[in-house]
């Protein structure tokens, strides 16, 4: 199915020549840029994100316990946080 939907964004000036400085490297339109970001930040379908997280999956990496993973991803949202 083709492109059917069209969006309308309104930037500062300088924060669209520097995407459009991106889009020049990587070959692509900026609404090509645009439209690959999006879909990387909030579209969680697709065979590249499925086959991401079953390559995460099969790793064999060290876990803590319940306790200890809860208390460091409690910190690192902390350390975040503004």
């Amino acid at each position: 199915m083709g492109l059917t939907k069209r969006v309308q964004v309104l930037m500062e000036p300088e924060d669209f020549e520097e995407l459009a400085r991106v889009a020049r490297r990587k070959r692509v339109s900026v609404a090509e840029l645009l439209r690959r970001s999006a879909a990387e930040k909030y579209l969680v379908c697709g065979d590249h994100v499925h086959a991401v997280v079953d390559e995460i999956a099969a790793m064999d990496l060290p876990v803590d316990d319940w306790a200890t993973m809860k208390q460091e991803l409690e910190e690192m949202a902390d350390d975040r946080l503004p």
